[in-house]
């Protein structure tokens, strides 16, 4: 998994920073994209990444302010124009369809695909397959606002074909019944046990999207044991009085929470335009006084989960 930030500013886009977006991105997992949040111009920051707007399969609004939302359309019209014909579900809170639905309607656009919203009320679980969990939580900001925790499953072990090469199996479907678990029989009588040729499970993965709020104990609940929490930091210390009028998170206040959480990695986003270039470090420095292992994102910035920056 990789989270790839297409924007990471608070309130309106600025030269640097553009308004709020990442994308989660499950290639080897699922062969998919899921977004939170679709702030304006997500889709021309889209275009300047290697991210197929075909591939995105699922949306996570936090709220329904403009600066989470007013991309949407614009993507989804374009969607369609680029592949993309498969499903798309849009999660959030109650109102998030009258949006899309009166947006799309009024400029005549009809995307080639079926759009199915799951409108939230309350936290809990909100999804659950074979690989993934996703769960919401209710924040504590102006309007209904939702963090979202994403844990992937453990995955079975790799076949360990190093270990096979001795006995001399030809590719095919025997290499797929000892991956399956199964015991089989080759043809000079040898019994092999495909549980003895897989390696160890692969660790579930937790990913945590914090958006715009007030300290809440649900935050705590969304973070517990996450490999990297995403938390909005829009203000510093110093402003600790503004952000909490404003319904918003310091620096220090999301270090407390990833600490408190005991998760491996924070990712600072939604930076007010006040902390502008080298600035923005004010921020990341105030947070690596609680909880070192912390980083203020740019746009494009590439992280792997766990928490391994790959390009900033």
């Amino acid at each position: 998994m990789e989270l790839e930030f297409l924007g990471t500013g608070a309130g309106v886009p600025s030269k640097s920073r553009n308004v709020s977006s990442v994308a989660l991105k499950m290639l080897d997992e699922r062969n998919e994209v899921w977004l939170f949040d679709v702030g304006e111009a997500t889709q021309h920051q889209i275009l300047k990444t290697a991210i197929r707007p075909r591939k995105i399969t699922k949306i996570f609004i936090s709220h329904l302010h403009g600066d989470h939302i007013f991309g949407l359309p614009g993507l989804l019209s374009s969607r369609s124009n680029q592949g993309g014909d498969t499903p798309l579900e849009i999660y959030g809170p109650v109102g998030i369809r009258d949006f899309v639905e009166t947006s799309l309607n009024v400029t005549g656009s009809r995307p080639n695909y079926h759009i199915k919203y799951i409108e939230l009320k309350n936290g809990g679980e909100i999804f659950n397959d074979k690989t993934f969990k996703v769960e919401a939580g209710l924040l504590k900001h102006r309007v209904t606002c939702f963090g979202y925790r994403v844990t992937e499953k453990p995955r079975v072990g790799e076949l360990q074909v190093d270990k096979l090469k001795k006995y001399n199996i030809p590719n095919g479907p025997i290499f797929g019944q000892l991956k399956s678990g199964d015991t089989v029989t080759l043809d000079d009588g040898t019994v092999l046990n495909g549980k003895d040729f897989i390696g160890p499970d692969k660790p579930s993965k937790v990913v945590t999207v914090i958006s715009d709020t007030r300290y809440t104990p649900e935050i705590d609940r969304l973070s517990k044991d996450a490999d990297v929490i995403v938390h909005e930091s829009t203000f510093s210390n110093s402003e600790k009085k503004m952000a909490y009028n404003y319904f918003h998170s310091t620096a220090t206040q999301a270090a407390e929470a990833a600490n408190k959480a005991s998760a491996k990695g924070l990712l600072l986003t939604h930076i007010s335009a006040r902390y502008t270039g080298k600035n923005a470090l004010t921020l990341q420095k105030e947070a690596q006084k609680i909880f070192k292992n912390t980083k203020v994102v740019n746009d494009f910035d590439i992280y792997e989960v766990p928490f391994t920056e790959k390009r900033g």
